[in-house]
């Protein structure tokens, strides 16, 4: 294989064998080590309902950032990082030194608070 080709099959492995669990509260804590329920209290916290469409949040149909729906099977994270738990935890954490032009802020999500919210987002499949 190509040395440009390698990346793209890795990133496509992971991708599939994570797209291959289920959604169980317990799996989800098990990969982000966060509480799904704690993280649809936490993005109400937070705010994230203002900037997105979240599924399963009352009220969440902002329309300044992409809607996370089905954020779980996507590939890309803020369309820079691959979609993995420690690249989502990343992302959740502080956005802007992810990728500098993005639009979403950094909320100082706590590091508890991020593993929660990332569990709950990895529910949307």
């Amino acid at each position: 294989m190509t040395p440009r080709i390698l990346p793209t099959l890795a990133l496509l492995v992971c991708t599939l064998a994570f797209a291959g669990c289920d959604e169980s509260p317990k799996k989800v804590s098990e990969f982000t080590g966060g509480n799904a329920t704690n993280g649809k209290v936490a993005i109400n916290h937070y705010g994230c309902a203002s900037c997105h469409t979240i599924p399963g949040i009352r009220g969440a149909n902002g329309l300044v950032g992409p809607p996370l729906n089905q954020i779980a099977s996507r590939v890309y994270i803020g369309g820079v990082l691959a979609n993995t738990p420690d690249n989502m935890l990343r992302w959740l954490r502080d956005p802007p030194a992810v990728d500098p032009k993005t639009a979403m802020p950094n909320v100082h999500l706590t590091d508890s608070d991020a593993r929660d919210v990332a569990a709950y987002l990895y529910t949307l499949k």
